[in-house]
């Protein structure tokens, strides 16, 4: 494990990444999801690829790495260009599940993999649009110090600043940003998923034109069992992708 220490807009960020096969030539960058770590994508694909160079990421306030401010999409795919900037990683292949997918699109490598990609608004159910609509009337009568009994369960336990970068990223509509996505990308989703449902890859795939969906059995996080075949989707899909 390495880290790597840079400023960004002034603040100072600690990134922690790992490469594996550091003798190879052409490189894959993993991304993870919404509270999740590169330890978990490792899991899935370290033993897969073996020809290329793997490069896994602590998106900043996760893992290892740090995050003191509140950050966008669009400020993670900064810092993740300055990040494989100072390493000297390309974006020919670029993996992101879940939340990091929206970060991979913005990446715009050769190969976009997108993994329970979320960026298509999935709607709420009753429970959680009720929930939302107490809050806010808590939030009117000044009880903001109740938020923790309301937070999503991807918010729990966050700082501040996460908590608030967790507000600026959770019903991001991608939709254009698909569309405007011109490279190849390999779309895979899980049959079985309720956080991204395969419905949404099936969107993202009418709005990327040079796209391929391919369902698998599994839910949001079927990658740890599909790894290998999601390896094997992703040779399939190198034919006529530029390196570097």
């Amino acid at each position: 494990m390495a880290v790597k220490s840079f400023l960004y807009k002034g603040n100072g960020f600690a990134i922690s990444y790992e490469i594996l096969n550091p003798a190879q030539k052409r490189d894959i960058v993993f991304l993870h999801g919404w509270g999740s770590s590169k330890s978990l994508m490792k899991q899935a694909f370290s033993k897969t690829l073996p020809t290329f160079r793997h490069i896994y990421i602590d998106m900043p306030g996760f893992g290892s790495s740090s995050c003191n401010v509140a950050l966008t999409t669009d400020d993670y795919a900064a810092i993740m260009e300055l990040l494989l900037r100072e390493i000297g990683a390309s974006k020919e292949i670029v993996l992101g599940h879940s939340f990091g997918g929206k970060v991979a699109t913005l990446l715009n490598p050769n190969l976009l993999v997108l993994v329970a990609s979320a960026g298509i608004l999935v709607p709420k159910p009753f429970k959680v649009r009720a929930k939302i609509a107490l809050f806010k009337i808590l939030k009117f009568t000044g009880l903001t110090s109740l938020r923790r009994f309301f937070v999503a369960p991807d918010a729990a336990g966050m700082s501040e600043a996460m908590y608030q970068t967790f507000k600026n990223v959770v019903n991001e509509d991608f939709s254009d940003h698909f569309k405007a996505f011109k490279n190849k990308a390999l779309l895979c989703f899980g049959k079985t998923d309720t956080a991204t449902p395969l419905w949404t890859g099936e969107v993202i795939n009418t709005l990327i034109a040079d796209s391929r969906l391919v369902a698998f059995e599994g839910d949001h996080y079927f990658l740890f069992q599909e790894g290998r075949a999601i390896a094997d989707e992703i040779e399939k899909s190198m034919g006529g992708i530029n390196n570097g």
